[in-house]
């Protein structure tokens, strides 16, 4: 058993009460984290709004606070293997997964730590007689990060790095489902060098600690990560202390397969699109709308593909899906796909649990075949690897059942047509459109949805914005002094 501890104001420290999180390759479990009280929520607060405003944070010019960032990219660079391989123990991801992802992840502190002295403001052509307008930009304030389990370094990484370079102090909640390499993160953090407080890391549940993080009084900005119900909470609670919220929440991605398609990538985007990851990704294409003309086509070819996935141990560089994160995922997976099936859709191929896999929350790569929308697999994000195929004959036709969804994250149109992927990823209601490739991320391009799934941005130049706030400032230039208020002219 692994024993883990919270990071809040510089310092590692126990917790009040315990919780244990279980190896979902084995189901058995593996380490213990300490469940933020009160208390324990508040000091994280308090800590980072004192280094905020009294601590040496605060003194640090942005070339500086770019510095000590790009170091700490350095330093998860160095210990990728490591972060990754906590990931998988806690999450079920697969490791070769989790290890190339956590070295990615440094690249996100890189381009923030390049941005931080890159944060202007503007000179303001007024309209008015001898007057100097200017902007600035300033920290926004404490930021709360609260991340989900299925990829935290990543997600924490979109959060931190820019809150960071614009100069604000953060407390990151980790899930309380697999927070290890969160807290691996904050030895990191603690090595790279910065003051006490800037960054705070501690898990817990959503009584009491997500409600005091998402209430407190000194809290300027809520970035969440996570489902729709937890977020409607997350606004409500923001109703005490109106804090800026950002939501980047759940999906149901549509794939639309055209005729003239490139077969073979096509087949290798629903691949990666659904059974990346295990199914377990928020951008998931698990909505894949198929040209009747190549609709027994490719779902022959994804079959045979199936054939030869590996399912097995996520610590095997040669496993190819992995454990779900937790056994009611699995549950919820099986009982979706036998209604479903109920419904009217046609199983393919998987839909249960590998019968070569007694112990751990394995669940088959699994594909239905749907005559329309109107099933439970099609409306709901599962995080499994669950495709449901369903055929279309018209590009409109494809194109309204792509956007007859509440969610709006990801996208993906596979065309060899080069007006109509213009032509369809324009009309497509999501904030991400991929053609001809799929789950493709980058700390330089924005990431975020539309509808349900979320307003807000991460990534991107547009992301650092989002945790400033603008100062007008006004200065009379004249040698004349202020004209009397009670004369208008």
């Amino acid at each position: 058993m692994e024993y883990f501890k919270h990071y809040i104001n510089g310092k590692f420290s126990d917790g009040l009460e315990q919780f244990e999180t279980l190896n979902p390759a084995n189901g058995k479990p593996w380490a213990s984290f300490p469940a933020a009280s009160e208390q324990e929520s508040n000091s994280a607060i308090e800590s980072a709004h004192s280094a905020l405003y009294d601590g040496p944070w605060s003194k640090l010019n942005a070339t500086q606070r770019g510095k000590l960032i790009h170091k700490l990219g350095d330093l998860i660079a160095k210990h990728a293997s490591e972060l990754g391989d906590l990931e998988t123990q806690d999450s079920g991801k697969l490791a070769v997964e989790t290890r190339a992802q956590s070295s990615y992840v440094a690249d996100y502190y890189y381009y923030y730590a390049g941005l931080a002295d890159k944060i202007q403001g503007e000179v303001l052509p007024i309209d008015k007689p001898d007057m100097q307008v200017f902007t600035t930009r300033e920290p926004i304030g404490v930021v709360v990060a609260i991340v989900p389990w299925n990829a935290q370094l990543f997600l924490a990484a979109t959060k931190i790095a820019p809150a960071l370079a614009a100069g604000n102090t953060v407390v990151v909640k980790a899930s309380e489902q697999a927070p290890a390499a969160l807290f691996k993160f904050a030895e990191l953090v603690d090595e790279s060098g910065f003051p006490p407080g800037v960054i705070n890391i501690i898990t817990g549940f959503p009584e009491p600690c997500g409600r005091v993080l998402t209430t407190h009084p000194k809290v300027a900005r809520i970035a969440f990560t996570g489902g729709t119900e937890v977020a409607r909470h997350i606004i409500r609670n923001s109703a005490e202390n109106f804090a800026h919220v950002s939501l980047e929440l759940g999906g149901k991605s549509p794939m639309i397969i055209f005729e003239d398609c490139n077969i073979e990538g096509a087949v290798n985007g629903i691949i990666a699109g659904n059974f990346g990851a295990s199914g377990q990704s928020c951008v998931a294409g698990s909505r894949v709308f198929i040209h009747r003309s190549i609709h027994s086509k490719i779902i022959a070819l994804v079959t045979e593909r199936a054939k030869s996935i590996v399912v097995g141990d996520p610590l095997d560089s040669k496993t190819q899906v992995g454990p779900l994160a937790t056994e009611n995922q699995v549950e919820r997976a099986s009982k979706v796909v036998q209604n479903s099936i109920t419904q009217g859709a046609s199983l393919v191929f998987g839909g249960k649990k590998p019968s070569q896999h007694k112990e751990g929350w394995y669940f088959e790569p699994t594909l239905l075949d749907c005559p329309d929308q109107e099933f439970d697999c099609v409306k709901t994000e599962l995080f499994a690897p669950v495709i449901s195929v369903i055929a279309f004959d018209t590009e409109e036709e494809a194109i309204a059942m792509a956007n007859d969804s509440d969610y709006g994250l990801g996208s993906g149109v596979f065309t060899e047509n080069l007006a109509r992927a213009h032509r369809v990823s324009s009309k497509i209601h999501s904030g991400i459109v991929w053609i001809n490739t799929y789950r493709a991320i980058s700390p330089i391009s924005p990431f975020g949805g539309f509808k349900q799934s979320g307003g807000s941005r991460e990534a991107g130049i547009d992301a650092i914005h989002e945790y400033t706030r603008t100062k007008t400032t006004w200065i009379n230039t004249s040698s004349e002094p202020m004209s009397n208020p009670f004369i208008m002219r």
